[in-house]
């Protein structure tokens, strides 16, 4: 009877972190837009850097904490598993809502630039010798935080310059409009109110959601890819669709590419500096799925309809995220 009382009292509270989490992502998506409006930066700008770093908090705080408490496994899982999430499930419902548009530096740059990131991690994770063998080293953490770094100072370089390249590769000059009467303290306290919204309802998710697993005695590895990492990245999840439905499909792709990013180099790295992470052989086909996923995105802008992801990619996407899903279930030790 106490096991049904816990089990309802998770349920309860895991509903109040989604409510959270719908009006953050409100907040956050209307805050950045408002910003990107106001000073004529490129949403997709806004996306790569400010939504994806906020929607990533909840990647950040579970990763942090697991390498710091020697759960090395949760550290890990929780950015493969929250990445394939990101990728397959979360990208691929939005295009199906809407086709998405690559513009010029997603297709040349930014795509590239995750699958970069993705097999750095996977050779980060493998390489090494002796006791530093399968594992992230602090040295290794601090180059991680290096590129993410040099990856924050080319968005905001694209964003001084003022210009961008819309899908027919054409240079497009962004004109400051002085008309544009948005208040940027109201946009940033929307910013600010989002990812304070979404931070505490990621954490009530995360936290009941591994409490109920404990219950159903799922093991550490599984929780880690499926329930801690879906619910790390609800962030993503209903801000990107929060976008598409608004029609901001660049702060969508640009959320989804940038937390793909940030989740390797900000979260990993900085977990890695504070404490390094054993990793373990088991997660090389989840992060080999990764890479090849991530890969097959940058093709969809030359494959199909030139530079887009249609909703037949999209379907393709999600099939192969639930597939993988019922694989771990089926296979899980």
């Amino acid at each position: 009877m106490k096991e049904v009382i816990k089990m309802f009292m998770y349920i309860i509270l895991i509903v109040i972190g989604f409510i959270l989490l719908i009006k953050g992502a409100d907040f956050l998506v209307d805050g950045a837009s408002g910003i990107a409006k106001r000073f004529n930066i490129p949403e997709i700008v806004i996306g790569l850097t400010i939504v994806s770093i906020g929607t990533s908090m909840p990647e950040l705080v579970v990763s942090v904490t697991s390498a710091l408490e020697g759960h090395s496994d949760i550290a890990i899982g929780n950015v493969v598993g929250s990445n394939l999430a990101n990728l397959l499930l979360i990208l691929g419902v939005c295009s199906v809502i809407k086709p998405l548009e690559f513009k010029k530096e997603t297709k040349v740059f930014e795509i590239p630039f995750m699958i970069f990131s993705t097999i750095m991690l996977f050779f980060l994770c493998i390489n090494g010798s002796g006791t530093e063998i399968n594992s992230v080293t602090r040295i290794e953490g601090i180059i991680l935080l290096a590129f993410c770094i040099l990856f924050i100072l080319y968005n905001f370089i694209m964003a001084r310059k003022g210009a961008y390249f819309d899908k027919d590769n054409t240079l497009v000059e962004i004109k400051f409009n002085q008309n544009e009467d948005i208040s940027v303290f109201k946009s940033l306290c929307g910013i600010i109110i989002g990812i304070i919204g979404l931070k505490i309802g990621g954490d009530l998710v995360v936290d009941n959601s591994v409490q109920i697993a404990r219950l159903l005695e799922i093991s550490e590895k599984l929780i880690s890819l499926t329930i801690v990492a879906f619910s790390t990245s609800l962030p993503e999840l209903i801000t990107s669709i929060a976008a598409t439905r608004k029609g901001d499909t660049d702060m969508a792709i640009g959320n989804i590419i940038g937390s793909q990013i940030f989740n390797i180099l900000l979260i990993i790295g900085l977990s890695a500096t504070m404490m390094p992470i054993n990793y373990s052989t088991g997660y090389n086909s989840n992060i080999l799925l990764l890479i090849v996923s991530s890969i097959i995105l940058g093709l969809f802008p030359f494959v199909g309809k030139k530079n887009q992801m249609s909703r037949g990619n999209g379907v393709v996407f999600v099939f192969t995220y639930f597939l993988y899903l019922g694989a771990l279930v089926l296979f899980s030790e």
